[in-house]
């Protein structure tokens, strides 16, 4: 039978600042109480298992992770309403009071945050890069299709040169976020990434996606804002992928933090 996961980092007044969430376990009898809430958990409120990061009171507060299983004692889901970016994802809210994990759902690996929620996030993050280049051709494709059925002053609004010139930059944007992302993939696969790298690459295809869609709207004119021309909802889930797994800002000061031998210019 398939099962569902899903990954429970982010809390209401801690997202970019991960490393100081404020979700506890506590060692009991036979396993661990977790103790906390996170917020915008994708897939939470089916997800049969949780994996919770929490500061483990019995080991130095580290961030350790932890399965919760759905229908825990004390385990609350709550859907977010009324979100209009990234809807094929049900975020949720997520309250735990004395949740109790066996020992046996402690995940031994991650021993603090560096070697458990960080190598997850690099790897994530990657993903999310994708995700931005592909909404990114989508918007361009669509304006594409668009510009060469809609007539305007007697012939295709595809002919004209400023057209031609908007859907030139677009594929041009979209085709330098390709070969960035292979670049970064293939040197993943050989454990050669670091985690400025992936964070630079998302960060800028993000800041470039949000062109490429903007400039989409733009093709096509007041049809643009409706959803039928599929653009508006490239524009929407965008604005979703600008902060998903980390900001704009976040991602290129964990680069910078790199490129400057370690200089933090944040905790």
């Amino acid at each position: 039978m398939d099962k569902f996961i899903c990954f429970g980092l982010t809390e209401p007044d801690y997202g970019s600042d991960a490393s100081s969430l404020k979700t506890t376990a506590t060692k009991t009898e036979g396993g661990y109480l977790i103790n906390g809430c996170k917020r915008w958990i994708g897939n939470a409120t089916f997800a049969d298992y949780i994996v919770v990061w929490a500061k483990n009171a019995d080991d130095g507060n580290r961030i350790q992770a932890f399965i919760v299983t759905r229908g825990s004692p004390g385990l609350k889901t709550s859907k977010i309403e009324n979100k209009y970016a990234l809807r094929m994802v049900q975020n949720a809210d997520i309250e735990m009071k004395d949740v109790f994990v066996p020992t046996k759902n402690k995940l031994t690996k991650s021993k603090d945050f560096a070697t458990g929620t960080n190598v997850i996030l690099e790897a994530s993050r990657l993903g999310v890069a994708w995700m931005i280049a592909g909404v990114a051709a989508g918007a361009y494709e669509a304006a594409l299709k668009y510009a060469l059925k809609r007539q305007q002053f007697g012939k295709p609004i595809a002919k004209y040169q400023l057209i031609q010139e908007k859907l030139s930059r677009m594929l041009n944007i979209c085709e330098m976020m390709n070969s960035n992302l292979i670049l970064v993939s293939m040197a993943m696969d050989k454990g050669k990434s670091t985690i400025g790298q992936v964070g630079r690459v998302k960060s800028g295809c993000s800041r470039s996606a949000r062109e490429v869609v903007s400039i989409a709207r733009e093709v096509c004119g007041g049809n643009g804002i409706i959803l039928d021309n599929h653009v508006m909802k490239c524009m929407l889930d965008m604005e979703a992928m600008h902060t998903y797994e980390g900001t704009y800002e976040v991602n290129m000061l964990v680069s910078g933090r790199e490129l400057t031998g370690g200089l933090k210019s944040f905790k």
